[in-house]
C-alpha cells in the first residue's frame, strides 16, 4: 500500500519563474519568499516521496475558454510545459506515474465524480512553478500525477465538492498498490493563490486577515472554508484567490488529522498574497 508522506501547498504566479531565471533569490525583494522554502527542503529529504500527486489550475496552456472540464486528471507518460508569454524558461519534463494515473481516474469515477482523462497533457506554470521551487536543480527525483481544477471559467466547483474530491483521491491513493510490491511514498502538492485579484476595479487587492485565517483553519478546523460559496471566496479573496480551492484539496486528502510542520507568509509578490505550508497526516 502507498504511504502518504504529507502535503505542500504553495503559490505559482509567473514572476517567481522570472526571478529564478534571473538568479534573483538573494535580492531584498525576494529573499523573504525564497527563504520561505529552505526548511521545505529539509523536510523533502527526510520525507523522501517517490510520488508528487499535484492538485493545480491552467491558464489557458493546456485548456482554454472553449474547453474548461471541471476536473482533470493526468495519465500521460510524461509532461511539458510551453511557453506562456511570461518569459518563463521551459523546464525539464516530469516523468508520469501512469499506474497510480489510472488507479485515480478507476476510483474517482466509481465514486461518481466525472473526469476528463488526458493521455497527453502540456502543464503551465501552477505546475512547474511549484515543482522548481520544492527542487531547484530541477533533476525531479519523483514521478508526478497532475490533477487540474477549473478556477478559471464559471462555473466552477464549489469548496465543499473539492474538498469531497481531495478526500477521495486521498482514500484512493491510500489503497493503491504496486506490481513490484513496493510501498511507494506519495506527497500531495496544492499550487495557487491566497488572496489576489489581478483585473477589473479591486485589481490589487489582498485580504491578509482572511488569509492566515484560512491557513490556520487548514490544522485547526480543516472544513472552515467550505461554507462559503465561490461568490463569497470571490469576495473575500479577489477573483483569482479561489485558487485555494486546491489547498482545500491537499488538505482533505491527508485525512482527518495534521500537524503544521512549516508555514510562511509574504505579500508582495505579483499582487499575490504568497502562503506556504508544509504539513504532515498524524497516524490514528
Amino acid at each position: 500500500m502507498a504511504h502518504i508522506v504529507g502535503g505542500i501547498t504553495t503559490s505559482h504566479v509567473p514572476a517567481i519563474g522570472r526571478a529564478i531565471a534571473r538568479e534573483l533569490q538573494q535580492d531584498p525583494y525576494w529573499k523573504p519568499f525564497f527563504d520561505g522554502f529552505a526548511p521545505v527542503h529539509t523536510w523533502l529529504e527526510q520525507a523522501r516521496p517517490d510520488v508528487v500527486v499535484v492538485f493545480y489550475n491552467d491558464h489557458g496552456l493546456n485548456f482554454f475558454l472553449d474547453k474548461m472540464p471541471t476536473f482533470a486528471v493526468g495519465a500521460a507518460p510524461s509532461y511539458v510545459n510551453a511557453d506562456e508569454g511570461w518569459g518563463i524558461p521551459q523546464v525539464p519534463a516530469f516523468p508520469g506515474e501512469q499506474h497510480l494515473s489510472w488507479h485515480l481516474i478507476n476510483q474517482l469515477i466509481d465514486a461518481e465524480f466525472d473526469l476528463t482523462t488526458c493521455q497527453e497533457m502540456l502543464v503551465d506554470h501552477a505546475f512547474t512553478l511549484p515543482m522548481a521551487l520544492l527542487w531547484p536543480d530541477q533533476n525531479w527525483p519523483v514521478k508526478v500525477v497532475p490533477v487540474c481544477f477549473n478556477t478559471v471559467q464559471f462555473p466552477l466547483p464549489s469548496a465543499k465538492r473539492c474538498w469531497a474530491l481531495g478526500e477521495a483521491i486521498g482514500q484512493a491513493v491510500r489503497t493503491w498498490q504496486t506490481d513490484d510490491g513496493r510501498e511507494p511514498r506519495v506527497l500531495f502538492l496544492g499550487t495557487g493563490g491566497l488572496s489576489h485579484q489581478l483585473d477589473g476595479e479591486r485589481a490589487g487587492f489582498i485580504n491578509k486577515a482572511f488569509d492566515l485565517q484560512f491557513m490556520n483553519s487548514l490544522i485547526e478546523d480543516p472544513k472552515w472554508a467550505t461554507q462559503f460559496s465561490v461568490h463569497q471566496l470571490v469576495e473575500k479573496t479577489g477573483t483569482q484567490g479561489v485558487e485555494l480551492l486546491m489547498w482545500l484539496a491537499t488538505r482533505a486528502a491527508l485525512g482527518e488529522q495534521v500537524r503544521r510542520i512549516h508555514q510562511n507568509y509574504h505579500i508582495p509578490i505579483s499582487n499575490t498574497a504568497s502562503g506556504l505550508m508544509v504539513m504532515e497526516p498524524v497516524q490514528g
